[in-house]
């Protein structure tokens, strides 16, 4: 009878040990769902850090603090075959010494603002012109060149959380802004940006995501065979500085009408049309036809050859979509590759460029007890 107890007992030992056995796996294998690395200092000494979020069906985006920036996505192909689609360099260095925003978070305020000035509740302020006469992307240092604080956020659904506050008066800008960014990859082999943030004093904000994507895989090929859908019938003409003009001009009978899917080629080099020239290609703004809060599809981007799919989602009233037209073949990015003249395009969902100055425009306007907010979905899949 003892013989058969202590047999029971270590039984029950054993299986003690084997589910905590198992229980520690199941664990580990979920931190391996984050993993963080150094990513190079920053000239002042300042170490950045580059984390790597994995899902289940083996998508890996690696994001950096410095900047909010996505630096690589790999994605399937056809074949299943997973590759990087996207610009980017490989350490903190390539980003300091200058590129165009390559996957950079952007603020206080995406695009352009005319003559770097606007007036609110009848205060003047004025920003740095630092594109021509005009303010683009938050200043001389906008959010794609702080260093932001970083807390990965474990799970089936690995996320990267991202805080920081803009001082009143940095960049010109007024209000001390805390601002909070989730990028969260999701199972259906989705990115979902989640952007909210407050102020102690009326300010302007316009967020967004400045990702250079080219979904060949070969980020040494251009994107001029991309097939493009954009789900808006009206877009914003530009002055030859790329502001906007104020009129909301219908897509219908034009270079600019993406309602259906189309090469980028079609259009793009159509000099004839004023726009196209202003903009030496695309890089303009899309007001989408569904103007709504909600989350819609604003655009779908097919590339042929890997049978790669890209949708867009968002809350956002409007999308910038960029064609790489000053990419000059200056820049060395990942793997030693030469970004060339339109080597990725990018879909900044936003609201309209120069909104404090055109009271047309939907407002930028966010006040004290506000809460700004907005949602952007950037989905991949196969067909």
């Amino acid at each position: 009878m003892k013989k058969q107890v202590k047999t029971a007992a270590v039984l029950f030992l054993l299986a003690c040990v084997s589910m905590t056995s198992c229980d520690t796996s199941k664990k580990e294998n979920n931190n391996n769902m984050i993993e963080k690395v150094s990513f190079g200092k920053l000239p002042d000494g300042q170490e950045t850090e580059l984390y790597t979020l994995k899902n289940a069906a083996g998508m890996e985006v690696k994001i950096s603090n410095f900047g909010g920036t996505v630096v690589s996505w790999t994605a399937p192909n056809k074949k299943g075959e997973f590759e990087d689609v996207i610009l980017g360099c490989d350490s903190v260095a390539g980003y300091v010494k200058g590129v165009p925003y390559f996957g950079a978070l952007i603020g206080r305020y995406g695009n352009r603002i005319a003559n770097g000035k606007f007036t609110l509740e009848g205060k003047a302020y004025s920003l740095a012109q630092n594109n021509g006469v005009n303010a683009l992307h938050g200043g001389l240092k906008g959010f794609d060149k702080v260093l932001w604080t970083a807390t990965p956020i474990e799970g089936e659904e690995p996320s990267l959380k991202l805080t920081y506050t803009a001082k009143d008066g940095e960049e010109g800008y007024p209000g001390n802004l805390s601002v909070e960014v989730v990028y969260t990859l999701q199972k259906d082999n989705s990115l979902k940006i989640d952007y909210k943030a407050t102020t102690d004093k009326t300010t302007v904000i316009n967020l967004t995501n400045h990702t250079y994507f080219n979904l060949n895989g070969n980020l040494d090929s251009d994107i001029l065979s991309h097939e493009v859908t954009l789900n808006a019938d009206k877009f914003l003409p530009v002055d030859k500085t790329l502001i906007p003009t104020g009129e909301l001009k219908p897509v219908a009978g034009n270079v600019f009408d993406f309602l259906k899917s189309k090469k980028i080629s079609a259009g793009i080099n159509d000099t004839t049309d004023t726009q196209i020239k202003f903009g030496g290609g695309y890089d303009h703004c899309w007001v989408l036809t569904d103007s709504t809060k909600t989350l819609k599809s604003a655009a779908t981007v097919y590339e042929p050859t890997s049978g790669r799919v890209l949708e867009v989602l968002t809350t956002e009233p409007a999308i910038q979509f960029y064609t790489g037209n000053f990419l000059d073949g200056t820049i060395k990015g990942k793997n030693g590759i030469i970004y060339k003249h339109r080597s990725g395009l990018c879909l900044e969902t936003q609201h309209y460029p120069d909104s404090p100055n055109q009271a047309a425009f939907p407002s930028t306007v966010l006040k004290p007890n506000e809460t700004y907010q907005t949602t952007t979905v950037y989905k991949f899949s196969v067909k």
